[in-house]
């Protein structure tokens, strides 16, 4: 079975719309089969998204591809200077 990939905008709006779901009287197994996906995946949902609006997803995810930017970054500048101390030291 392919995976769908849901970006953090779309997952708050599922929830939001699952909301009106349980005031319908609908239970978590069969929202989470409306929304064809497991139970675990809509709680990891609801701890992640729970109280969140689209724009502060958005911000989320900007703020996390900028981190793994930065980290990849600090990762190569490490290895710039690992590789210049070595060779500064006649280690090669």
């Amino acid at each position: 079975m392919k995976r769908k990939k849901h970006n953090p905008e779309q997952i708050v709006a599922l929830l939001r719309d699952t909301e009106a779901d349980f005031a319908a009287g609908l239970t978590v197994a069969q929202v989470c089969q409306k929304l064809s996906v497991s139970e675990n995946t809509y709680h990891r949902w609801k701890k992640l998204y729970g109280g969140m609006k689209a724009s502060e997803a958005k911000q989320l995810r900007l703020l996390q591809e900028e981190n793994r930017r930065l980290k990849k970054a600090v990762a190569d500048l490490t290895l710039e200077k690992q590789i210049l101390k070595e060779v500064a030291e006649g280690n090669f």
